[in-house]
């Protein structure tokens, strides 16, 4: 059975099988993948692999130190060949992969592009004694990459509402403010808020629409 400690460890590093939060040691948490021997685990080894070689905390030896049996090494090095043949399959590319194919036997080659085959027609196959589907390996890979692009643009949302909320409060008065949401969304003014609105703030926003006063803008922000 998986531990929960391990299982925290592999929600930090990407695999959400449970929430947690900070630091982890990627190459002793692949490594515990690797010995548990836990067929959802390994599915999802690619996904982990690729997160802790993004920011460069991904080291081939460490992770192979923490093995200790030979059958554990040649798990190990059956994971990293399902991974790389998963990357190829979703016409992915990283430097570190490139340094890891490099390194590959005449063997370990040939079964990669045995792997790849097997992913490209969905076929389920047999790897260290473990059956994996194709479907779901690649299921899970595509999961994990929507939930990271939706998490950027959720963070690239967020700052550019804050940097919208920042110049408006540069040109425009808490109440100017107020009436220049409302005018934009065409929620009705009063009669007050309609002459306010004419002698104070529209005259602002013909300004900012001025495209030669946006380009000057510009200008002196670049010198």
């Amino acid at each position: 059975m998986t531990d929960n400690t391990l299982l925290e460890r592999l929600a930090r590093l990407g695999l959400p099988l449970m929430e947690a939060g900070g630091e982890v040691d990627v190459n002793q948490t692949l490594a515990d993948v690797v010995k548990s021997r836990d067929t959802r685990l390994w599915e999802g080894f690619p996904v982990l692999l690729v997160n802790a070689a993004r920011d460069y905390r991904f080291e081939y030896d460490r992770v192979l130190t923490s093995l200790v049996t030979d059958g554990e090494k040649e798990d190990f090095r059956a994971l990293l060949l399902l991974s790389l043949a998963l990357y190829d399959n979703l016409r992915l590319s990283f430097y570190w992969t490139k340094q890891l194919k490099a390194q590959l036997s005449d063997r370990d080659t040939a079964q990669l592009k045995q792997l790849t085959r097997s992913l490209s027609h969905d076929a389920p196959f047999t790897l260290a004694g473990r059956e994996f589907q194709a479907g779901r390996l690649k299921g899970m890979f595509e999961l994990y990459f929507e939930k990271g692009a939706e998490k950027g643009r959720q963070r690239k949302d967020t700052y550019d509402e804050l940097a919208l909320e920042y110049a408006l409060s540069q040109l425009f008065s808490p109440k100017q403010k107020e009436l220049f949401r409302k005018k934009l969304d065409g929620l009705p003014l009063t009669k007050t808020e309609k002459e306010y609105y004419s002698r104070a703030v529209k005259k602002k926003v013909a300004a900012l629409a001025n495209a030669e006063l946006h380009r000057q803008a510009r200008m002196l922000l670049e010198l």
